[in-house]
C-alpha cells in the first residue's frame, strides 16, 4: 500500500484469516516443500555435520510427519483442523448456552479422543492450553484454517502466475514471490470488502474448500504412498 495511506483505515490487515495465510503460505507452502528442502539441506549438512546422510526428502518427510497431538501448536498441518474444529465448537456451545463452562474440561477430554484417538492426561495439556480465550479471543481459532486454505489457494495462484516458482524455490531465490505477494495481498491492505474479495482478486476465484482438501490429499498420499 502506498505509504502516505499508512494512517488510514484502509492499510489495515482485511482480518485476522488473512493475516495467518501469509504466515502459514511461507511456512507450509514454502517451507515444508520438497523444493523448498533442496535448497537448505546443504546449509543443514554445512552447520549440523551429524545430518549429512539425511536427502532432501528425508527432511521433506520429517516435517511433514502426521501423527495425533494433544497441543494444537504442535500439530501437523493433516490433524491441525481437527484441534480448531474441536476448539470452534466448544465455544459456539458455550455462547449459545448449550454448554457450560463447567463441561468444558469433560467435553474436551472426549472430543479429543472421539477426533484425535488422544486423551490429555490433565487440564495444562487440554481444555487450558491456550491463551485464546482466557485473554477473550472468543472465536479466533477458525482463523487460523481459514488462513491455511487461503495460503494454498495464494500459493496456487502464484505458482500459476510465475513461471518455474518451485524451480526457483529450490535454488533459494524468493524474490519472485514476495513480490507478487506484494502487489496481489500486502497492498491491498482493506481495499477489498472481504477476505473472499481479496481472494477474487488475487486468485480469480473465492474459497474453495476443495483445493485446500484435494492439496492434503495429493501431497499427503505422496508421502505415506496412500491412494484415496
Amino acid at each position: 500500500r502506498p505509504a502516505e495511506q499508512g494512517d488510514l483505515p484502509v492499510s489495515e490487515a482485511l482480518g485476522m484469516a488473512s493475516h495467518e495465510s501469509q504466515s502459514l503460505l511461507w511456512e507450509r507452502m514454502v517451507g515444508q516443500s520438497l523444493p523448498f528442502w533442496k535448497w537448505a539441506t546443504p546449509i543443514v549438512h554445512k552447520y549440523f555435520p551429524h545430518t549429512k546422510a539425511c536427502t532432501p526428502e528425508d527432511f521433506y518427510r520429517a516435517v511433514n510427519h502426521v501423527r495425533p497431538s494433544l497441543i494444537r501448536v504442535d500439530a501437523d498441518e493433516v490433524t491441525y483442523p481437527l484441534h480448531v474444529i474441536l476448539r470452534f465448537e466448544l465455544e459456539k456451545g458455550v455462547l449459545d448456552g448449550e454448554v457450560s463452562v463447567d463441561e468444558l474440561p469433560a467435553l474436551w477430554d472426549q472430543r479429543m479422543k472421539d477426533y484425535l484417538g488422544v486423551v490429555p492426561p490433565s487440564a495444562k495439556e487440554g481444555v487450558l492450553q491456550d491463551v485464546h480465550w482466557p485473554s477473550g479471543a472468543i472465536g479466533y481459532f477458525p482463523s487460523y484454517t481459514l488462513g491455511a486454505m487461503m495460503a494454498n489457494q495464494i500459493y496456487e495462484a502464484a505458482k500459476d502466475n510465475i513461471e518455474g516458482l518451485e524451480d526457483k524455490i529450490s535454488k533459494g531465490q524468493f524474490t519472485e514471490l514476495k513480490d507478487w505477494l506484494n502487489k496481489n495481498v500486502h497492498s491491498q491492505g482493506s481495499l477489498h470488502q472481504s477476505a473472499d474479495d481479496l481472494l477474487l482478486a488475487a486468485t480469480g476465484k473465492r474459497l474453495d474448500p476443495k483445493l485446500f482438501s484435494d492439496y492434503l490429499k495429493g501431497k499427503y498420499c505422496e508421502i505415506y504412498g496412500l491412494t484415496l
